[in-house]
């Protein structure tokens, strides 16, 4: 059989040839798939944005207008009063900073306590490697509860402070195994180089190992930053009544049921008003939901750029 860079001679049963074109079944082939693959993509895209659209889309309707249903993509009675009810809020300026100042800082403390636990758990020297990591699964099953967890805090002295955020969101067991699963598929003979040359394991870990991790130092610190951000129910638990130290997410908990429980009084709709009563519980939870997205998504672009892999391939020739 001879063959050419883009036509091949086959032989049929009558023993003649003929000759068939490979580029252009490959080229056919492969057009077919990107057809398939961009339809995919769309569908997923299209799927992804529409409820935050249709979120965004309800929080610009007037409420009375969207209890009757029938808003996609664009307000149809367009009205901002979702968004002056939310921002004028009592406490929204110090929940606002407490909410920030939570999540900054925690998403540091938990990260920083969460990679050392994790570099030194994948050390292969390291004698208790195996015990702590089963410690650590066994939590993720069984806690004492709430009541004793309460009893725990308020005997800390952390109850009434700004700390109860902090201080027991700073070591995560899941998050340390995944700091330490990836720490695990490291060449060990980056760290062998670094000590030969004299270097110890804070070194190794500042200069060798954490660049390595920005992967998944930035995926955990995404995974931490949406929890703090969105956490109300250790606020209502434990700062209830300071004031000083609420959130941005339990101020918005509280105004949803605030509305919810004025929408559900007749007596109260008609002594607010024409005006106050375009404040519905399903516009007023979209606009909360906007406040409260738009953060995230704004450092969402950020951190994607470290959310790749293989790093290290072709760091070390084994």
């Amino acid at each position: 059989m001879e063959k050419t860079a883009n036509m091949t001679e086959v032989k049929t049963t009558g023993g003649t040839t003929k000759k068939k074109s490979k580029g252009i079944k490959t080229h056919y082939d492969s057009k077919i798939f990107t057809v398939i693959n961009s339809l995919i993509m769309i569908i997923f895209v299209v799927v992804t944005l529409y409820p935050v659209l249709n979120t965004v889309a309800i929080s610009f309707n007037d409420g009375i207008d969207a209890v009757r249903g029938g808003i996609y993509l664009w307000p149809r009675k367009f009205a901002i009063k979702n968004y002056e009810t939310v921002l004028a809020m009592e406490n929204l300026i110090t929940g606002a900073k407490i909410t920030v100042a939570r999540t900054v800082l925690g998403t540091l403390s938990a990260l920083v306590v969460n990679a050392l636990l994790a570099f030194v758990v994948s050390r292969k020297k390291f004698i208790f490697k195996s015990q702590l990591s089963l410690f650590w699964i066994i939590t993720m099953y069984v806690n004492g509860g709430m009541i004793p967890v309460f009893l725990l805090y308020r005997n800390m002295h952390l109850t009434g402070t700004f700390w109860v955020y902090v201080i027991p969101g700073m070591v995560s067991a899941w998050n340390m195994l995944v700091i330490r699963t990836y720490m695990q598929g490291l060449p060990d003979s980056l760290e062998e180089s670094a000590q030969l040359d004299g270097a110890g394991y804070m070194t190794v870990f500042m200069k060798i190992i954490s660049p390595l991790c920005k992967p998944v130092y930035a995926t955990v610190a995404l995974f931490v930053a949406v929890g703090q951000w969105n956490s109300w129910f250790d606020a209502m638990l434990y700062n209830r009544m300071k004031t000083e130290y609420t959130t941005l997410q339990y101020e918005l908990m509280k105004l949803l049921s605030s509305v919810m429980q004025q929408s559900g009084s007749a007596a109260a709709a008609s002594e607010r008003g024409a005006a106050a009563a375009a404040i519905t519980p399903l516009t007023i939870r979209a606009a909360a939901t906007v406040v409260t997205i738009l953060p995230i998504i704004c450092l969402y672009p950020f951190l994607q750029r470290y959310f790749v892999t293989g790093l290290t391939i072709g760091g070390v020739k084994e």
